[in-house]
């Protein structure tokens, strides 16, 4: 099962990859008016590879909310199925939560 860490984590990376993908495609638009074969061989690898990668961000994310999706759907099928545990746990959490807080 997925926990909230690596979906944090895969959330953040796709996040990155995007920002990343936008400046190529900035840097693609500039250097348009930039002649020269070797210029011209790089910007068509260039944009090839980033419609790869706006193609698996696209996979990245939709496999994340598939899989969000799948850990609500069995969270909430849980405490429909033990609501006295699910109340137990969340005053046991909400307890220790507030030791902690008091602390500080």
């Amino acid at each position: 099962m997925l926990n909230t860490t690596d979906t944090v984590s895969r959330d953040k990376l796709v996040a990155d990859f995007k920002v990343v993908i936008a400046d190529a495609e900035e840097l693609l638009k500039l250097t348009t008016g930039q002649a020269g074969e070797k210029l011209t061989d790089v910007r068509t690898r260039l944009s090839d590879r980033l419609v790869t990668a706006k193609d698996r961000i696209a996979d990245a994310e939709f496999a994340v909310r598939e899989q969000t999706k799948k850990v609500a759907f069995a969270t909430d099928d849980y405490v429909h199925k033990n609501p006295w545990q699910s109340v137990g746990a969340a005053a046991g959490l909400a307890f220790l939560l507030g030791l902690l807080a008091g602390r500080r």
